[in-house]
């Protein structure tokens, strides 16, 4: 029986894999290392565990084929793999999947904003002036990736990932920064205010107060 290609995306260290094998036949170390040599477990988190077994699920959906076993000295022997019309197929099929939709995504740092209130204002600006530094770490290493392959002539499409990276995290700074500055300034109202009108049952524990309080601001 033939394999079918799947109509969904599949999952992300598949995709990769695919990727890889698609420009040249690899056996699963030479993956691995490619991968971190090009910095690409940017794009997937992963070990080496997890990308054999990857690599072994390709295999048994006929979407990799063993192209050739390796054995150099007294070494194991190492399977090098290819990929088949029908890899090629579902990794198009994938990638076109990704690339047009938008699926609703939950960030953890949205829920983390939206319940930040009940933490002391003073509280909130530490913990959010250490992300933001971490961010802007990120952000330096980032930038420095992109001149770097720049200065080597890597063609741009092969590091587009960077790009949307850069522009997505300035954009967090500069709006978190932007959060931070105003609470120091107190222009925005928070919980522990003395005068705050949501302080007294809230801050007192009643659990239907918390609900009350998001249906009050929402109102505002």
């Amino acid at each position: 029986m033939g394999a079918t290609a799947p109509t969904a995306a599949m999952p992300p260290l598949a995709v990769l894999v695919l990727g890889l094998v698609a420009e040249r036949p690899m056996h699963p170390y030479e993956m691995f290392q490619t991968t971190i040599e090009r910095n690409e477990d940017r794009l997937v988190k992963f070990r080496p565990g997890t990308l054999y077994h990857t690599v072994d699920r390709l295999a048994d959906k006929q979407l990799i084929e063993v192209h050739d076993v390796e054995r150099e000295g007294n070494r194991p022997e190492r399977t090098v793999y290819r990929i088949t019309g029908a890899g090629r197929t579902a990794l198009a099929d994938s990638l076109e999947e990704i690339l047009a939709t938008h699926p609703t995504e939950y960030p953890q740092l949205y829920l983390a904003l939206s319940e930040a209130h009940g933490l002391p204002r003073a509280r909130v600006i530490e913990l959010l002036g250490r992300r933001l530094a971490a961010m802007r770490t990120e952000l330096d290493a980032l930038r420095a990736g992109a001149d770097d392959a720049a200065e080597r002539a890597v063609a741009e499409m092969f590091y587009l990932d960077i790009g949307c990276r850069i522009a997505t995290l300035n954009a967090q700074v500069d709006w978190l920064d932007d959060l931070v500055g105003r609470l120091e300034a107190q222009s925005i109202g928070w919980l522990d205010d003395p005068d705050s009108s949501y302080r007294t049952t809230t801050l007192a524990g009643d659990p239907g107060e918390h609900d009350h309080a998001h249906e009050k601001a929402a109102d505002e």
